[in-house]
């Protein structure tokens, strides 16, 4: 059990509160404040302070850079460091970015070689933002985003992580080694689990190199066949050789969809065209099992929505959701993408 504060620090806390917070973040700012009032009075170990005060110093640094793009729509582009500019990878990775870019999507990268920086010349430098990890193998980052205002650097691969998923509505994954993978199934780990929300996640391969086709090979046989993922969980990510068939993916998916949150019990879906009754009828015969009661309504927006200025203006549904089987909450969301005019 975390021990409470002495009074002189929690009088501290409250003393730093009053000039810093915002009163619409009030509570979280307090919590933030606390916890790291509380650690330091916990006299940690230096290396445990260290990696805390590293973290939250990243965190706000990369946070500052992305700040100015919050409105814009962003597609995360993962693969390998080690792709040269002559492998026909490289070239896929700069074509499908440069397609996503005309659509307006802004291209994050890791901000290395390879892949990497193939995505940022087909993006553009005014399209490309770059998140890199400082390694004594690889430099920094690569020409196309270095000294660019759109590009931070870290130090540990957890807070990297963190912002190359944390701000995008979609991924487009090119083969990798180890850290392309891990990149890759914390996405799918994150989505199926409902830590992240559901996003359009996809498996570029080149022609005649099926890379994602044996890794959805491993996924079947090892994790599916044994029960360890659902048949489902499969319907969370597209395999595709074809450049175009990933960026139309990827836009389809925000056709009619283009938000949730959570309000109490309710998972709140909000789109652009509601339901018609009969297409709301068909929602329910295909997916009112993912409700734990009740079925799939229309709904104005909730008051928490209206307080806090969410989407007010967009048609939404809701339902009582299981808060499992995501890939099927992902199936959903593909269907309510067909009801466009």
């Amino acid at each position: 059990m975390t021990p409470e504060l002495s009074p002189e620090v929690s009088a501290a806390v409250q003393h730093l509160i009053d000039v810093l917070a915002p009163q619409h973040d009030r509570r979280l700012a307090e919590e933030l404040i606390s916890s790291a009032a509380g650690l330091i009075a916990d006299h940690p170990a230096t290396l445990d302070l260290k990696i805390a005060a590293s973290a939250v110093y990243e965190m706000r640094d990369a946070y500052g850079m992305f700040a100015p793009y919050r409105g814009r729509p962003k597609v995360t582009i993962f693969g390998s460091a080690r792709t040269a500019q002559d492998d026909p990878l490289y070239l896929q990775a700069r074509r499908v970015a440069g397609q996503l870019a005309s659509h307006g999507w802004m291209v994050v990268t890791g901000a290395g070689p390879g892949i990497m920086q193939a995505a940022m010349e087909g993006a553009g430098r005014e399209m490309s933002i770059g998140v890199s990890i400082r390694l004594p193998f690889e430099q920094s980052a690569n020409p196309i985003i270095a000294g660019d205002s759109k590009y931070v650097s870290m130090k540990y691969f957890f807070t990297r992580k963190l912002m190359l998923i944390k701000e995008s509505r979609a991924f487009v994954c090119l083969p990798g080694g180890f850290g392309t993978l891990d990149e890759m199934f914390e996405l799918l780990t994150l989505t199926q689990t409902g830590k992240g929300v559901p996003v359009p996640i996809v498996f570029l391969d080149t022609p005649g190199d099926p890379y994602w086709e044996g890794v959805a090979e491993l996924i079947d046989t090892m994790l599916v066949a044994r029960g360890l993922v659902a048949p489902a969980d499969t319907s969370l990510y597209l395999i595709t050789e074809s450049c175009e068939t990933a960026a139309h993916e990827i836009n389809r998916f925000y056709a009619n969809y283009d938000s949730m949150r959570y309000v109490g019990d309710l998972l709140v879906l909000r789109m652009k065209q509601s339901p018609t009754d009969e297409q709301l009828d068909g929602l329910n015969a295909a997916f009112g099992y993912l409700c734990t009661k009740g079925s799939i309504t229309r709904t104005p927006p909730l008051a928490i929505e209206v307080k806090e200025a969410d989407a007010v203006d967009l048609p939404r549904v809701a339902f009582v959701f299981a808060k499992h089987g995501f890939g099927d909450l992902r199936r959903m969301i593909d269907m309510l993408n067909t009801f466009v005019g």
